[in-house]
């Protein structure tokens, strides 16, 4: 049986984005093949979840969840770390978001003295180090799990080069790399100098409800759905000129944008300056039952992303029964076939599949059809035997 030390940042329900669904699904299948998992990830003052706590995530299946106290959290950048740690007046805590990240891995060397494992797994930039520290004390192999990079947050621009070293550092020192598609793998061998035998790719996948699609909402509006962060990532500021270009064709289709980000006042003066903000709802954050409801309200979900490793949420749409339109700079075009891409730089072709995906009925359910069809097929449970076979081979080699 493996033991796995695992480090993230977020898991369900205490999850913001696309990492915790994907540890989530990870873990779960893992400990359904007998794996042993135990997380370690951070907990914010104010958190449900105690410290080593035992959570069940499926039948005959547990991982161990261990807290370590901190101001981390998913998605955390320099300026909204600054504003968390105002709230909070112990001193324990780093003073910036990066001498936190250093105290979290600090934290790691005391939990590899005292747990038993084979392996660590480190997921993303904030958790390199915690794994290397880890690794050192340990002298168990370490395995880092690219999700994404400071390339593919910044779009290229601006990149912050702490961020940026440390992944570099944490890929180059551990035993093997992983990541969510080809698509990344290209990237990390391009920008990171990694070498290509070092790196195997484990694509995402989404967990399916025997109920898939059952509930689909009765509605009469077309209705285009965004969710995801508003984040220079993602794409919103293509999906709203697109959206501009749909409404001059046909002025009652609906738009929705649901989530939030740094993007989200520049989003909303921009629909306001298009003059469609009585066309385009924001939604908000979106969680648990509400997520699968936006996706059933929807006739048609768009990413539109400028750089997305992966991106689960096309999976979640079709799951729900609503096809997708995606952005061809996206690992998830990799496993799905069955959905309409585009250049995220086009918006003419953006606005002309969204408008032919809501108006040619035949289209719209072939989309839909086949991409339910398509979308049971692309399960955790793969992932994981990749995995599996992954550590087991690394741990062969050590």
């Amino acid at each position: 049986m493996v033991k796995v030390l695992m480090f993230g940042w977020e898991f369900p329900p205490m999850n913001s984005g696309g990492l915790g669904t994907a540890c989530y699904g990870i873990t779960k299948s893992l400990a359904e093949k007998g794996v042993e998992v135990l997380f370690v990830m951070p907990q914010r003052p104010g958190d449900a979840v105690n410290d080593e706590e035992m959570r069940i995530i499926g039948v005959n299946t547990t991982v161990k969840i261990r807290k370590v106290d901190s101001m981390l959290a998913a998605y955390m950048t320099s300026e909204s770390y600054k504003k968390a740690l105002k709230g909070n007046a112990s001193s324990i805590y780093g003073p910036t978001l990066f001498q936190e990240v250093k105290r979290f891995a600090e934290e790691a060397k005391k939990i590899a003295k005292e747990e038993d494992f084979d392996i660590i797994h480190a997921h993303d930039w904030m958790t390199y180090e915690a794994g290397l520290n880890a690794k050192k004390i340990s002298k168990k192999p370490l395995v880092v799990h690219v999700h994404a990079t400071e390339l593919d947050r910044t779009g290229g621009n601006a990149v912050h080069q702490y961020v940026y070293d440390l992944e570099r550092k944490g890929m180059t020192l551990a035993d093997k790399v992983i990541t969510v598609s080809n698509y990344t793998k290209n990237l990390v061998q391009k920008h990171y100098a990694i070498p290509k035998e070092k790196i195997e790719v484990v694509h995402n996948a989404v967990e399916i409800n025997n109920n898939i699609a059952a509930s689909k909402l009765t509605k009469k509006d077309k209705v285009v759905l965004f969710l995801g962060r508003i984040t220079l990532q993602k794409g919103p500021d293509y999906f709203v000129k697109a959206a501009k270009r749909v409404l001059e064709l046909d002025p009652d289709i609906k738009f929705i944008v649901a989530g939030h980000g740094d993007m989200e006042p520049k989003i909303i003066e921009e629909v306001a300056a298009q003059g469609i903000g009585d066309r385009v709802l924001f939604a908000g954050f979106l969680q648990g039952a509400d997520i699968d409801k936006a996706y059933q309200l929807a006739s048609l979900y768009v990413l539109p992303s400028v750089s997305e490793p992966f991106g689960i949420t096309p999976l979640e749409s079709l799951k729900n029964g609503t096809p997708v339109l995606v952005s061809r700079d996206s690992g998830v075009t990799e496993v799905l076939r069955n959905c309409l891409k585009v250049d995220f730089w086009d918006v003419d072709d953006m606005a002309n599949k969204m408008y032919a995906a809501l108006h040619y009925p035949a289209l719209h359910e072939e989309l839909k059809n086949n991409g339910v069809e398509e979308v049971k097929r692309i399960t955790w449970g793969k992932s994981a035997s990749k995995l599996l076979n992954i550590y087991q081979r690394v741990i062969a080699k050590t």
